[in-house]
């Protein structure tokens, strides 16, 4: 089973999962079960496939995004999660807790004390003020006026809505309205936030900030968040993980740099085939190993004698924690061994350009002089990214090892 890196723990367990619509849906999994198709089984049995044995986990602060295209079964498969729609089988663990095993009243408290829901419809009561909209929930809850309105207060300054608490839906651009209805969601302080195609009615210009601010927003809260959408570069731009459906059906689950350098299926290769992965692809993942280094103590005929065994022209300087000091050329050291020094300090270039591996891979074209080493935020050196290579992997659609 996929995992998130780290040291989080899962938050949700989805196991074997399964969704038919219609009478006798209990047969309907069987059918799947014995291989049917979601068709077949439409035409023999009049069911209708909305999940087919979905398994997966969201870990604890985890932006996981479920993707597809519309049928594909993105939105029962929330909806089963948070049970607003009953699965046929399966079961649903939240925090260690079977949703799937809860009473109606032992729901609705998991609801309002766990989950939060945004919604494509911002679903705003236009009668209400901002500030009274975003105290919804907790006024669902019976929570004190005070309590309400501090607490609605601060999640509206959280999405940058401060000074809009008195002013009325209609008054608000849709981007805004968008932020009022994140803002309700996470006044009640809920350990998951449920986002379902969240941001898809929004111009794309709006739609792009408020992906920005949800990103600004999750490094602040760090939610556990379920996205849906059916938007691959809104997929690959917000979640740690994708999960891509397709007739009910999980077909991959991954990070973004996974689904697009490993696409595991042909319908997966379609969906990505059009990526620009200059945008999305990261120096982490293009860089090499620098596996010939020198140190300080090396002489300049130790160095030059590095370099001619691999065929390079430099060298990458590190102290013997890896952390990296400069480069030094085979020019310069050179000129340096006629002397007799035996030290490589005054040769040591410290201006070598360095990346974090996190950095798209458009931003080192567009700033960078080649080669570019990778570090860690302690400045150890992780690799070294060659302008030649990265060309060769970009143009053969993926990184090669």
């Amino acid at each position: 089973m996929e995992t998130n890196q780290g040291k989080s723990s899962a938050k949700i367990q989805v196991e074997n999962v399964y969704k038919i619509f219609g009478q006798n849906a209990r047969r309907g999994v069987e059918m799947l079960q014995n291989g049917k198709s979601k068709d077949a089984i439409l035409e023999e049995a009049r069911l209708a496939v909305g999940v087919n044995n979905a398994t997966f986990e969201v870990m604890e602060g985890e932006l996981l995004v479920i993707m597809g295209l519309s049928g594909s079964g993105k939105s029962t498969l929330l909806r089963c999660i948070n049970r607003l729609i009953e699965p046929t089988a399966g079961r649903i663990l939240v925090d260690g807790v079977d949703v799937t095993a809860l009473s109606d009243e032992a729901l609705r408290q998991l609801r309002m004390k766990k989950f939060g829901m945004v919604f494509q419809r911002f679903a705003l009561l236009p009668h209400r003020t901002i500030l009274q909209n975003a105290e919804f929930g907790l006024e669902i809850q019976k929570k004190p006026a005070v309590e309400r309105s501090e607490k609605a207060r601060t999640a509206l300054k959280l999405v940058g809505l401060e000074g809009w608490e008195g002013s009325y839906p209609e008054q608000l651009s849709g981007g805004m309205q968008q932020r009022v209805g994140l803002a309700r969601a996470l006044a009640v302080d809920p350990d998951i936030l449920f986002m379902d195609e969240a941001f898809s009615a929004l111009d794309p210009l709006i739609r792009r900030e408020m992906q920005d601010e949800l990103l600004s927003l999750q490094s602040r809260v760090n939610k556990t968040i379920l996205f849906i959408t059916h938007d691959l570069d809104e997929a690959l731009k917000i979640g740690d993980r994708i999960i891509i459906m397709k007739d009910g059906a999980i077909v991959q689950i991954g990070t973004p740099e996974e689904i697009l350098t490993s696409p595991a299926t042909r319908y997966v290769e379609k969906f990505v085939e059009d990526v620009n992965l200059a945008k999305v692809l990261t120096a982490g993942t293009v860089m090499h190993k620098a596996s010939t280094v020198t140190y300080p103590k090396d002489g300049p005929k130790t160095a030059l004698h590095k370099m001619k065994e691999v065929g390079i022209s430099g060298i990458l300087v590190v102290d013997r924690d890896r952390n990296l000091l400069g480069r030094v050329s085979a020019e310069d050291a050179l000129r340096l061994s006629k002397t007799g020094e035996q030290s490589l300090e005054s040769i040591i270039t410290k201006d070598i350009s360095t990346v974090p591996p996190e950095t798209p891979i458009n931003e080192i074209f567009a700033e960078q002089v080649f080669p570019v080493a990778v570090t860690d935020a302690d400045n150890r050196l992780m690799g070294i990214i060659i302008r030649g290579a990265l060309l060769a992997a970009l143009a053969e659609g993926g990184i090669s090892s």
